[in-house]
């Protein structure tokens, strides 16, 4: 969870993903936001993120963002 924490950092240095759990629906994060990320998550991890996790609550948090991650690894 570490490299994901560290690439959101990275990209988002004014965010706090320790403490900010509802990224979505608190307008942190909007959807052109998401889809680079996707791509960014994609690069890092070697994974695809297929379509069933394009979804707001896959990306609420670094742990939802994580869990994907395992998911799809």
């Amino acid at each position: 969870m570490e490299e994901l924490r560290n690439l959101l950092n990275e990209k988002y240095p004014g965010i706090d993903f320790d403490t900010e759990k509802e990224l979505v629906d608190n307008g942190v994060l909007d959807s052109v936001e998401i889809v680079s990320l996707i791509s960014d998550i994609e690069d890092t991890f070697d994974i695809t993120v297929t379509m069933e996790y394009i979804q707001p609550k896959y990306f609420q948090s670094v742990e939802s963002m994580w869990e994907m991650i395992e998911e799809l690894q």
